[in-house]
């Protein structure tokens, strides 16, 4: 095949031009146009119902057909012209209100008379205008419109001033037009964003700013800081309202920008320090209503929250401070902590009402706790004298699930306590008396409140307190052995009731013993012979100082009855069936109680009204050693079985609390020396600061160890041989493996 013939196939199909030519009228453009010209008259002259819409239509099309397009279009815009800057005259004449009644007017027929010739000019709109890059026809008639009457001398800065005083008398509570207020910003909406923006949004702002600026002066001198709130919300409130009636929807942002700037954000401080009504008042009072309404604009501006939660904090603080310290507060460890649990539970109430329990918030209200409760050193014995009070009588009658919910309020208090270890030390001590007097409330309770302290803190912290419970089961069952093989042997004698506690698990107690009545220490020797013979390689050492018994008593005119007293008290009581009067010389002979435990005994028996089951000389509240003791033979009591309960003091006297922090002291000493040694093994070098920084973090969850004392136990692991320093950097410490 040859090239020639390929390239024939190739060229293009041509149409060759129409040769005839088309003779036109040289007056046919101007006939036309003035038909059209006319047509657009009689449109904005509203006598459009005798035109022919087809046949102008047919016009319009020819003349852009014949090359008229320019002329068509610079007609179109002359005509335009004139009848706007007409329409013009006519809106400046108008007076007073009628105004926008009649640029309204004038928008309207200007709209459907643009809508007609649009029609007519349909084949200019879509031929001639986008290829010669013209404005097309509707946009063109509303960039006449904006410039010979929007941007018309007389008009525009009257416009402007028309909308801005309307709107200024509606904020002082006339009633103005909304429907007319809405088509003229439409009108300025439709004509462009810049126009809207240019012509009024920005004067509108700016006028805003200065009202709210002056009113907002005006509200906060003679307002308490509740009422200038809700006013403050109102205008909010009625300028989001405004926005939606008549005004551009993305102006919203930017006038309620304005309000809260010049009605809260310029004023916060004055608001929340606000004498008498400020936020410190409103915390006081309780007032969820304003604290919300606070909350809820606050948060619409930069820092206004954190301003909120810092005067708060400062507040919670204070008071926090104020409440652990107040002498009268110490004197009754469970009113101090019922204090700070109504404390707890009002600013939960707040936060979850008024703040929309914003986290921010709960972690201010939980720093601010942590940050006080552990300014007394004595919060863990207190939190646990609550926990014992309330668990030895406070829940009696309670249901189940508000024993949960008092538990779950002790455990968030348990949470703040930096010195876990303590109250694990009292906690243990209280658990131990109630377990062995049979005081505790309920089982259940008590075996829930381990529950959440094991999920808290972990097994270690609890596996003591569950060898209690279980040492308590395995008594029960060594007690129905005894009776199961000496029962018959033992016929009338006393009955004997033994808690075997298990050294390790109870708290320790100094072994303290005292002459049992003779009785009573047959019956023992007889246990004690019992329990080793079927235990072998265990000791048993008798804890008096523990214990309780049942006396039967016949008083001088035979009134029986059941006295439930300490081990020690027994012992005193059963001395008084061999002698009628005896010294406090002679009872502390024969029963070799410890001296103060033998004062808050007899204290017990002697001066406690209602109670008093022997009579001292001389009559006084206190023991003295050369007071004399006998039965009250009058002694009476409405109740058959009658507790004579110990003097005991709640909380701990000064002697006892340094023996108890001595014992945590003690007690912390191999859990500093373990952590280290974990430590240092998984790292072989480390230096001194990052030790300490890291036993401090690991131990946390129990107390806040001191870093002198992690200091001595580096130095003790030194000298065994755990540790060594490096030689060339003494700060530097080495795991010896």
């Amino acid at each position: 095949m040859n090239s020639s013939g390929s390239n024939q196939r190739k060229r293009n199909f041509q149409i060759e031009a129409f040769k005839h030519k088309v003779v036109v009228d040289p007056k046919y453009p101007d006939k036309t146009w003035k038909v059209l010209e006319n047509a657009i008259t009689q449109i904005y002259n509203h006598n459009s119902s005798a035109l022919s819409f087809e046949e102008l239509y047919r016009n319009a099309y020819n003349m852009v057909l014949h090359k008229f397009g320019e002329k068509l279009y610079s007609g179109l815009v002359k005509t335009i012209t004139l009848h706007l800057q007409e329409m013009a005259t006519s809106i400046e004449a108008a007076q007073g209100g009628s105004f926008l009644e009649e640029l309204n007017r004038k928008w309207t027929d200007h709209n459907k008379a643009l809508q007609m010739i649009r029609d007519i000019l349909m084949y200019m709109d879509r031929t001639f205008i986008p290829s010669n890059h013209k404005t097309p026809v509707h946009e063109l008639g509303l960039n006449l419109w904006r410039d010979n009457v929007i941007h018309s001398s007389k008009i525009q800065i009257r416009l402007l001033n028309t909308l801005l005083e309307l709107i200024r008398r509606e904020r002082t509570g006339e009633v103005i037009n909304r429907g007319l207020m809405r088509n003229i910003i439409k009108m300025l909406m439709d004509l462009g964003p810049l126009v809207y923006q240019e012509d009024f949004e920005e004067h509108f702002l700016k006028v805003s700013a200065e009202f709210y600026r002056s009113e907002s002066q005006e509200f906060i001198e003679c307002c308490d800081c509740g009422d200038y709130l809700k006013k403050a919300e109102r205008r909010l409130n009625e300028e989001i309202e405004r926005v939606s009636q008549y005004l551009d929807a993305n102006s919203e942002t930017k006038i309620t920008n304005v309000v809260e700037k010049e009605m809260i954000a310029s004023h916060m401080p004055r608001l929340v320090h606000m004498d008498n009504s400020g936020l410190v008042n409103m915390l006081i009072d309780d007032k969820y209503e304003d604290l919300g309404r606070m909350y809820n604009l606050f948060r619409r501006v930069s820092n206004g929250l954190s301003t909120i939660r810092d005067v708060m904090t400062s507040h919670l603080r204070e008071t926090g401070k104020q409440l652990v310290t107040d002498a009268e507060k110490l004197k009754d460890p469970v009113e101090f902590v019922q204090c700070l649990l109504n404390e707890k539970d009002k600013y939960n109430k707040i936060i979850n009402l008024a703040f929309s329990n914003d986290k921010t918030f709960q972690n201010a209200l939980n720093s601010s706790f942590e940050y006080f409760i552990n300014l007394n050193p004595r919060s863990p014995e207190f939190i646990s004298l609550f926990v014992d009070e309330k668990l030895r009588k406070g829940l009696k009658g309670v249901s189940e699930e508000d024993i949960e919910t008092i538990l779950d309020k002790v455990m968030m208090l348990f949470r703040y306590l930096q010195e876990k270890d303590v109250f694990e030390k009292y906690y243990k001590q209280h658990l131990a008396k109630r377990l062995l007097s049979g005081k505790t409330v309920s089982d259940d309770a008590e075996r829930s409140l381990i529950v959440k302290l094991k999920t808290e803190c972990g097994y270690q912290f609890t596996s003591k307190l569950e060898g209690m419970f279980t040492d308590m089961k395995t008594s029960q069952d060594t007690m129905q052995g005894f009776y199961a093989a000496y029962g018959a042997e033992l016929g009338d004698s006393p009955s004997l009731v033994v808690h075997v506690l298990t050294t390790g698990s109870w708290p320790t107690q100094t072994n303290i013993t005292c002459n049992l009545p003779a009785e009573m220490s047959a019956l023992c020797e007889k246990f004690r012979s019992y329990y080793l013979g079927t235990h072998t390689g265990r000791r048993l050492s008798w804890q008096t100082n523990m214990g309780t018994a049942d006396l039967k008593a016949i008083f001088g005119k035979g009134q029986k009855h059941e006295l439930n007293v300490s081990t020690y008290q027994m012992c005193v009581l059963m001395l008084f069936n061999s002698a009628d009067r005896l010294s406090y010389k002679e009872i502390e002979q024969a029963t070799e109680i410890p001296s103060s435990d033998l004062r808050r005994c007899l204290q017990s028996l002697a001066c406690v009204k209602g109670k008093h089951v022997l009579w001292k000389e001389p009559m006084s509240k206190d023991i003295g050693e050369e007071d004399a003791f006998f039965v009250n033979d009058k002694f009476s009591s409405k109740f058959y079985k009658v507790k004579i309960g110990t003097v005991v003091a709640q909380k701990e006297s000064e002697p006892e609390k340094q023996e108890t922090r001595q014992r945590v002291e003690e007690d912390r000493k191999p859990q500093i020396e373990a952590a280290i040694v974990r430590i240092m093994k998984s790292r072989r070098v480390l230096d001194h600061n990052n030790i300490i920084a890291e036993v401090t973090k690991q131990l946390q969850s129990r107390f806040l160890a001191n870093p002198g004392e992690i200091k001595k136990r580096i130095e003790s692991l030194i000298e065994r041989d755990f540790l060594e320093r490096d030689n060339s950097d003494r700060r530097l410490y080495r795991y010896l493996a």
